[in-house]
């Protein structure tokens, strides 16, 4: 959400952040209904004001036994309580009026952030890692896992339609080993702290991290007012909703393995095949809540714990920072990280990391008191991918693939998977 006194002190700024996320100026309805909002609660004052004095001067007339003026000023009084009525529900109609224009604007992008209109103005920052010279043609990671009878989509489509899949035996592990080895990575090097948030979660929750009202039709929603989260990021943002904080405790980093649902409804026809856009899949969420001075350099460095899972599983990757035309709704900077997978032979997208500024703070009501000074300020927010399990599941099937269709663990893993340093072919 905006700071509407930030729009109305250099509404020629916030119009020219929305046109470089390839967006028309936003300020004018806005301020507007605000100009409409404050001149009501102006006239709203007056009219209290009179009431009260009002009010008083009929004490006064029957005091003086002017019962006419005392009559006359009954009225006035009686007249004024409907006109504050109506005014007060115009109010409350003005004020969701203004917050629903705010609610449907994104985060402006931060003045580093390069311009461009889609992923194709990306600029990459670093590269990591070689892609593995294949003596051989690679396989893509369906056609492995189908050959190794571990990897079930035809199932998966008879129960729950596509973009569903059931993970067998050793893939079955391996997913679950890779999720272990990330939190353990989090939780013991990296400083975060392991949580095991709700998967259902209300309204004001999808709000407060802004998927609704604008992205409602990418949710799975349930017959009883809840939502099934579409990133860990949600509950664990929340968590601070409706708080004031003390500095001291500042930065909170919470990390979580969860199940993850989308509708993937701005998908169709893109990756239909295999388990790159899936409906339901695990994802070790990072979320970082900072004091505003130290959100850039927070950024930095959840990147870089999402970097090391790569590293520690030998994969190549680069990391790109996306143009201001490409970043999602909150977000004022993000990194992407993007996999190497040689099936396809493509860098894909395995993590994303951003960085809202105090954009969900404003949403949610989450605030910090200073060490120094009086008074509350709205904490940043960062959330990051670190890493979509499923993801690098795929990126190790592929990028460890041997020639007779089976695949090489890699050494970080193979204590999670019992010691096994194979998954070995279809027989």
């Amino acid at each position: 959400m905006h700071d509407i006194k930030a729009i109305r002190d250099i509404p020629a700024a916030f119009d020219t952040g929305l046109r470089r996320r390839g967006l028309p100026p936003s300020s004018e309805p806005v301020l507007a209904a605000d100009a409409e909002l404050r001149a009501l609660l102006k006239s709203l004052q007056d009219a209290q004001a009179r009431r009260n004095e009002a009010a008083k001067l009929i004490g006064a007339a029957k005091a003086k036994k002017d019962e006419a003026e005392a009559q006359r000023l009954m009225a006035e009084v009686g007249d004024l309580k409907s006109t504050i009525q109506q005014g007060e529900e115009d109010q409350r109609r003005l004020e969701a009026k203004v917050a629903a224009l705010l609610s449907g604007i994104p985060n402006t992008p931060g003045p580093e952030v390069p311009d461009g209109r889609d992923e194709k103005d990306n600029v990459e920052v670093r590269r990591h890692g070689s892609p593995r010279n294949f003596p051989y043609t690679p396989r893509q990671h369906y056609d492995l896992g189908e050959a190794m009878g571990l990897m079930d989509f035809e199932s998966a489509a008879r129960i729950s339609g596509s973009r569903f899949v059931f993970l067998k035996g050793h893939l079955a592990r391996l997913e679950r080993a890779l999720g272990a080895f990330m939190l353990d990575l989090h939780t013991s090097e990296h400083g975060y702290t392991e949580m095991n948030p709700p998967l259902l979660v209300r309204d004001e929750a999808m709000f407060g991290t802004a998927q609704l009202p604008k992205f409602r039709e990418d949710q799975f929603g349930t017959t009883n007012g809840f939502w099934l989260i579409p990133t860990a990021e949600v509950s664990l943002t929340n968590s601070v909703r409706e708080q004031i904080l003390d500095e001291a405790t500042l930065p909170l980093r919470m990390t979580a393995q969860t199940p993850c649902f989308r509708a993937e409804a701005g998908a169709a026809g893109r990756d239909t095949r295999g388990m790159i856009r899936m409906h339901q899949f695990t994802k070790v969420e990072l979320v970082s809540i900072t004091a505003p001075e130290k959100s850039a350099e927070e950024h930095d460095r959840m990147t870089a714990c999402a970097e090391e899972v790569l590293k520690r599983l030998d994969l190549p990757f680069r990391t790109v920072v996306l143009c201001a035309g490409d970043m999602g709704f909150a977000a004022q900077k993000t990194y992407d990280i993007e996999v190497w997978l040689p099936g396809q032979g493509a860098y894909r997208e395995i993590s994303s990391c951003s960085n809202c500024g105090d954009f969900q703070a404003r949403r949610m009501e989450a605030r910090y008191r200073p060490a120094e000074g009086k008074g509350t300020r709205f904490v940043h927010t960062l959330n990051g991918s670190g890493v979509a399990v499923g993801r690098a599941m795929i990126a190790v099937i592929e990028n460890y693939q041997d020639e007779d269709g089976g695949v090489i663990v890699p050494e970080v893993l193979r204590p999670y998977m019992g010691g096994l340093a194979k998954i070995p072919p279809a027989r």
